[in-house]
Parts: structure tokens; C-alpha cells; sequence
């Protein structure tokens, strides 16, 4: 008897299988992570291979196979990538948002029901236009650290926990850092910095958005760095982000 199960999700990435067919890495609602097989998706009668191309949303349906799961059926849900892959900036800010989802959902099949929440919520405000690509993608890292457990410390020392505010940031001690236990070669932040990190995390997007470029940028350099230390390797698509931000300010 076939196993068959049904669940809604996000492409993250594929993989060329064969000659005709792909593997499709999704995050799904209810799965977590999932690998599948796409048979006959890359032929061009393939009757659902450009709903399943990265940055789409939809609902799958899957039957249980030796090594890999196979995908039956496919039906889209939001078709994100329409107005993300013709702007670069929001294409570079959706690649680190599915790279970074794709990193910390390591364990397939655990559910990760936030982080997927998180996803949908940033691909629909990068395909909406209607926020600065850059601040969507660095609130997402933010609170996709938090789902991970590696929330920066903004308002207390990461270290002692003496209330701040507080005036340097550590990576390695895990955020912001009083006087006394401020480490050699802590960041020295402006206050405007703590601001936006925060304003970022908890979405007070006026705040955030009233922000200089010079803030964002000192703010975004910190997220980066936060995230990739806990990664303990780094992001291929943010370089591409940050080059293109430096573009847009000058």
C-alpha cells in the first residue's frame, strides 16, 4: 500500500536528478524539512515543474519512497517568485532568506512550524514591494535567530545581565555587553544601532525605516556577523546582498 501525505511548503532550493528529473528541497507547515524527488519536472510537458522552482509556495503532495519521497501532486499556493526574481535587490534578499532557512532547518522531517511562518511572512513582504529588501531580510535573521535560540542580547548585557542600555556588542559573547564585561575588540555601536536592532526584531517598522544609511548599514554588518558566527560558516548569497546595498547609497 502506498503512503501517501499532503502538506503545504516553501522551496528552498533544487538539484538536477537524472536526465529529466529534480530533487526539491522544501520547508514545509507540518514536515519541516523535506527532499523529494520531481520525476519528469525538467521536460517541458512537465505539468507542475514551474510551481516547483525556489521561492514558490505551495501545497504538495507526496508518497513515501525507499531513499527519497516522491512528489504526485502540485498546486500553488503564492506565487512569490513573480515579483522577486525581476528585482535584483529583493531576488538577493529572498536567496539569503531561503539559504538561511535552509541552513537551520538541518533535521529533515522535524517540525519547524516558525521558521516556515517566518519564510512565507518575508517572501510575501520582498514580493509585495512594499518595504526596503534589505530591512525585511534583517529582520527575518533576527528573528530566525531567535528560532534557533541565538537571539542577540540588545537590552541587557549578554554576559552578566545588568539592564543597559549598553554601548558595545560582542559576537562571540552573544550581543550587547556592559563596560565590565566587554571583551577586547567589542563593536562600538551607536545608540541608533541598538534602536534599529531592536526595532527590527520586534517590527516597529516606522522606527526602523526612519533610520540613516549609515545605521542600517552598521546594523545589517552586526546581524550578518551574529548569524554567521553561529553558523560557524558563512552565507554564499549575503555577500551579494551587501554589495548591492552599498550600490543603492552611493
Amino acid at each position: 500500500m502506498v503512503s501517501l501525505y499532503r502538506d503545504t511548503g516553501v522551496v528552498l532550493r533544487v538539484q538536477k536528478l537524472g536526465e529529466a528529473d529534480r530533487i526539491i528541497t522544501l520547508l514545509s507547515r507540518q514536515h519541516g524539512k523535506v527532499r523529494a524527488a520531481a520525476k519528469g519536472v525538467r521536460r517541458t510537458s512537465s505539468r507542475f515543474g514551474a510551481r516547483l522552482e525556489p521561492f514558490c509556495h505551495v501545497d504538495v503532495q507526496f508518497y513515501t519512497g525507499r531513499t527519497l519521497d516522491v512528489v504526485t501532486q502540485v498546486e500553488t499556493v503564492d506565487a512569490f517568485g513573480s515579483g522577486i526574481v525581476g528585482d535584483y535587490p529583493r531576488y538577493t534578499a529572498a536567496c539569503a532568506v531561503l539559504e538561511t532557512a535552509d541552513r537551520l532547518s538541518a533535521e529533515e522531517g522535524e517540525p519547524a512550524l516558525k521558521l516556515y511562518l517566518l519564510v512565507v511572512g518575508a517572501l510575501r513582504a520582498l514580493s509585495g514591494r512594499e518595504r526596503d529588501p534589505a530591512l525585511v531580510l534583517d529582520a527575518f535573521l533576527l528573528r530566525a535567530m531567535s528560532f534557533a535560540g541565538w537571539a542577540p542580547a540588545l537590552t541587557e548585557c549578554a554576559r552578566c545581565g545588568t539592564p543597559g542600555p549598553h554601548h558595545s556588542f560582542s559576537v562571540p559573547v552573544g550581543g550587547a555587553v556592559c563596560g565590565g564585561c566587554r571583551p577586547a575588540g567589542a563593536a562600538k555601536p551607536t545608540a541608533d544601532t541598538f534602536r534599529m536592532l531592536d526595532a527590527l526584531q520586534h517590527g516597529n517598522w516606522p522606527v526602523a525605516e526612519g533610520m540613516p544609511n549609515t545605521t542600517r548599514r552598521e546594523s545589517s554588518g552586526l546581524i550578518a556577523a551574529h548569524l554567521q558566527w553561529h553558523l560557524e560558516r558563512q552565507l554564499r548569497s549575503l555577500p551579494l546582498v551587501e554589495r548591492n546595498r552599498v550600490a543603492e547609497v552611493q
